[in-house]
């Protein structure tokens, strides 16, 4: 079963959220996407200031499997990105939940987060009821 943290919001494009502040969170992938994926070799992400939509790419994980589009689950502006995934991307497929996520961003609007999962929607949606 994989690992879903119960104080976060999820995506069915199996991103997680956490909410820094009232008007930052912090995006990743999740454990069941990166087990999905296999071994990570790469990840390339968005700079730091570049505008971005919810549900449209801001960049992709490339693994020895195949290379998978990272979806952002919000609206906003991109403050912080993981520069330590450029050395280590591995990092994605032992701590998803840690020192594996991608980018922090300023959201837009207090209506951001909704239409994300709770932990046990996700968990039902992958299955791990």
């Amino acid at each position: 079963m994989s690992e879903v943290q119960a104080n976060l919001l999820y995506t069915k494009d199996h991103e997680w959220v956490e909410k820094l502040s009232d008007t930052v969170v912090r995006v990743g992938i999740t454990d069941f996407a990166q087990d999905q994926l296999g071994d990570i070799v790469f990840v390339e992400l968005p700079k730091v200031g570049t505008a971005i939509t919810a549900n449209e790419s801001i960049g992709s994980v490339e693994s020895v499997k195949t290379v998978s589009d990272i979806f952002s689950p919000i609206s906003g502006k991109v403050t912080a990105v993981n520069s330590a995934l450029e050395g280590s991307p591995e990092l994605v497929n032992s701590a998803s939940f840690s020192e594996g996520w991608m980018v922090e961003v300023e959201v837009s609007g207090a209506d951001a987060l909704e239409g994300l999962l709770t932990a046990d929607e996700y968990a039902s949606y992958i299955g791990n009821d």
